[in-house]
């Protein structure tokens, strides 16, 4: 074989790798932005249409393994992570939101680096879905949504080592506990905010009852006059 030879055999498989390249690049934008149209879906309460827009967002990522077969360094890239990523975030934050318990990344077939960082970022989302209830008056479903936080953030940092062994968890962590710190403040703000209402309230009727009985009084003493 000439060394012409060679080097076309060299530039047709390059060409066929980058194709494969940019179709996957495509496709994983996809995948990003389907899993947070899901997540705002969740957020709105549309969980159907959630849960439909989320089976898009697997099929793509179906299609992102078979393209990568023949060349599985492309898997392997940051583009592929961060859609997994997002798909992570946007299944858990659903089934969460069901009243589900949180899928393992087996279940949800998500790589688990991609799994972890999503789950971390499920805080984010849940601190959001809290200030929503607290902007409605809706205290305790506030406070459960801090649980959530609490119990996911707990579970991540009793294992160190996931934070050392993968990267730009330990920044995520740190976002999320300033973000359950502003949650927890927020609904002690509210939940002040609602008792004190609730006392002046009380206090209010009662001082109209004690101002209803004495004028009843008076009017009793002036006709006895």
């Amino acid at each position: 074989m000439s060394l012409r030879e060679i080097l076309e055999r060299i530039r047709e498989e390059l060409l066929e790798r980058d194709k494969h390249r940019q179709e996957i690049q495509l496709a994983t934008r996809r995948v990003t932005r389907l899993s947070k149209q899901a997540i705002f879906q969740t957020h709105g309460g549309d969980l159907e249409k959630a849960e439909e827009t989320l089976r898009e967002a697997k099929g793509i990522l179906w299609e992102i393994k078979r393209l990568a077969e023949n060349y599985p360094a492309l898997f392997y890239t940051s583009s592929v992570d961060l859609a997994f990523q997002e798909y992570a975030e946007a299944m858990i934050f659903l089934n969460l939101v069901r009243g589900s318990s949180i899928p393992s990344f087996e279940d949800i077939n998500v790589p688990m680096i991609p799994y972890v960082l999503g789950l971390a970022d499920v805080i984010g989302e849940f601190r959001r879905r809290s200030l929503e209830f607290l902007r409605r008056d809706r205290i305790d479903e506030a406070e459960e949504c801090l649980d959530l936080m609490e119990t996911i953030f707990e579970g991540i940092i009793d294992l160190e080592e996931i934070q050392i062994l993968i990267p730009g968890l330990r920044r995520k962590c740190d976002t999320a506990r300033r973000v359950i710190e502003a949650t927890r403040a927020d609904i002690m703000i509210e939940s002040g905010r609602v008792s004190l209402e609730r006392c002046i309230s009380k206090l209010m009727k009662k001082m109209s009852g004690d101002e209803g009985h004495d004028s009843s009084k008076a009017r009793r003493d002036s006709r006895e006059g």
